[in-house]
């Protein structure tokens, strides 16, 4: 089969022709259909983030279609639709039984440490495959368990509650799914910025009041939309130290930053003025659950959460577009999401 894969850091990936997996007896041989192109894969390209093992095939946003299963799965069968959560994991461990899957010690994530969707087919545990309903395409299956189940799984560690502001930093792939889902959950006002005329257009239609960072300082902006008190939750999902500091920096009396973004720098922080004075909270998100993405899904599926809009390109398994749109990502584009279908 055809695999997009990466041979080494810093270096564009390369189409390769590599052995169908063969599935164990407790995985799915799953057909991929879709596979999403996120920032992450333009920071292990890069070396930012650690791939391991080398060459390895990368994507983890995945949808498709079952191809095999080994001999001790029963729940399915070949045909079914399928997404694909990209922890897999052992379902045995404290992290596991405790619904922390991301933290288990024996587990693996799809496209990072075990080959992904960029190719015609994966291998996957059966208990990392959910049902991808009829109502989804599987364009939009593929980066509903990325970008909005690490949104979704952000501001659930947010503690949102109805009514609450919301400020959102970096409105791509996981921004616009940020926006809609805290309009779900009832959040009153949402800031979103960002420096693309496209994607702030996108957050207006939406119901979110845009903020150009290029033309305004973000916080100053932020506060003098809110009288000076600050929002509740901030999300930075860009992974620049600067707008991590503006999402800690923007927050009301006991706000939350949750910080999504991927970046090996650090940022100052003003313990007193910034955190202490405010019981305000910096939480970290890493990945998402599994137990949070039936809820997503149904989302989807009721289009609660619209995800028609977001994918705006499909490019065919080609090693040379999807370096192309991977340099695209890593000078922030105004390219939502663009969608591999093998």
């Amino acid at each position: 089969m055809k695999a997009v894969q990466l041979i080494a850091p810093g270096r564009a990936l390369e189409l390769r022709e590599v052995a169908i997996p063969e599935p164990g007896p407790r995985d799915v041989l799953v057909r991929v259909q879709a596979a999403g192109i996120c920032h992450s894969d333009a920071h292990y390209r890069a070396g930012k983030s650690r791939v391991d093992p080398l060459p390895l095939t990368l994507g983890h946003e995945v949808a498709g279609i079952v191809e095999r299963v080994g001999g001790d799965v029963s729940r399915w069968q070949p045909g079914d639709r399928v997404c694909v959560h990209y922890l897999a994991t052992c379902g045995e461990c404290e992290y596991c039984n405790a619904g922390t899957e991301q933290f288990c010690p024996r587990g693996q994530m799809i496209g990072k440490t075990r080959d992904g969707g960029y190719a015609e087919f994966i291998r996957v545990p059966a208990r990392s495959v959910f049902p991808l309903p009829a109502e989804i395409p599987f364009t939009q299956g593929a980066i509903m368990m990325c970008s909005a189940a690490t949104s979704w799984h952000a501001l659930n560690k947010g503690r949102l509650r109805p009514g609450e502001s919301v400020a959102i930093f970096g409105i791509g792939g996981l921004g616009v799914s940020a926006l809609q889902l805290a309009k779900a959950c009832g959040a009153g006002a949402v800031y979103a910025v960002d420096l693309q005329p496209a994607k702030l257009a996108y957050a207006k239609r939406h119901g979110a009041i845009p903020i150009d960072a290029g033309k305004t300082e973000a916080v100053a902006e932020i506060m003098r939309l809110t009288r000076g008190r600050g929002v509740d939750v901030a999300l930075e999902l860009i992974g620049l130290p600067r707008t991590m500091q503006q999402a800690v920096q923007c927050l009301a009396i006991q706000g939350r930053a949750m910080l999504v973004g991927i970046t090996p720098q650090s940022f100052a922080v003003s313990p007193y003025a910034e955190i202490l004075n405010k019981e305000a909270e910096i939480i970290g998100v890493s990945d998402h659950l599994a137990r949070e993405l039936p809820q997503l899904i149904e989302w989807v599926r009721t289009r609660k959460l619209d995800l028609a809009g977001v994918v705006t390109e499909t490019v065919p398994l080609d090693a040379g577009i999807i370096n192309e749109r991977l340099d695209q990502l890593e000078r922030f584009g105004d390219k939502l999401r663009v969608v591999i279908t093998p």
